[in-house]
């Protein structure tokens, strides 16, 4: 084990000791329950940051900061902010249709979970993978041309777009995504976001097996 690798676990279970602590725990939930967007955005800087890293060493096979860090995290911190309201939006919106017969079982908590995570990750989910992933391109090429200017045109061409399509929407958000948020669903309100927020640590790990899966393939195809 690097010592980078005890660094980020000693991080992640920093994490876990202030949600099991109930004074740490309940003080933090108050901050971020009278904030959302504030605690939103908190929460996924700073372990979605951390599923980059996990990225970046399950890639490169060590640790590091990636290029325009500040600006991944603030990407992230928007992120955190989207994922507030759309929890809020489909949650409700799923309860609405419900209680109107347009989605069976109105008194099926479990149902209702499903609902909401089956909208949100075919709709609001791929859009978000979208935003992340060019945003993401953005800043590369941001450091890679050096103040030059960056076409909507290099972007598409830039994209990855047969992991994006092919594993992203395709495998996780079915397999994947829905399951996963149909239980975070099932949590209380004031931890979902939360919640949410560490599932992004797995995100940062599954972008790193498909961006390695597409580089071997481009190798392969090049021998």
């Amino acid at each position: 084990m690097k010592k980078g690798d005890a660094i980020w676990a000693m991080g992640l279970l920093a994490w876990a000791i202030v949600l099991l602590v109930p004074v740490t725990r309940n003080g933090f939930m108050a901050i971020t329950g009278a904030h959302p967007y504030a605690g939103g955005f908190f929460k996924f800087a700073i372990l979605a940051m951390m599923g980059d890293l996990l990225g970046e060493r399950i890639l490169h096979g060590e640790w590091h900061m990636p290029k325009g860090a500040g600006y991944r995290i603030l990407i992230w911190g928007i992120v955190g902010m989207m994922v507030t309201l759309s929890f809020t939006l489909y949650m409700g919106g799923a309860a609405v249709a419900q209680a109107s017969g347009r989605l069976p079982f109105p008194n099926s908590s479990l149902a209702l979970a499903f609902f909401g995570s089956f909208t949100m990750n075919v709709t609001f989910g791929p859009m978000m993978m979208v935003f992340q992933r060019f945003s993401g391109l953005y800043i590369d090429l941001k450091y890679e041309k050096k103040g030059q200017k960056i076409t909507i045109n290099e972007l598409i061409d830039r994209n990855d777009w047969h992991s994006l399509v092919g594993f992203n929407w395709l495998i996780t958000c079915p397999f994947l995504w829905i399951p996963l948020h149909t239980l975070v669903f099932l949590m209380p309100s004031e931890y979902r976001v939360l919640a949410s927020a560490f599932l992004s640590v797995i995100f940062g790990f599954l972008m790193a097996i498909a961006k390695k899966k597409s580089s071997n393939e481009i190798v392969v195809s090049n021998e």
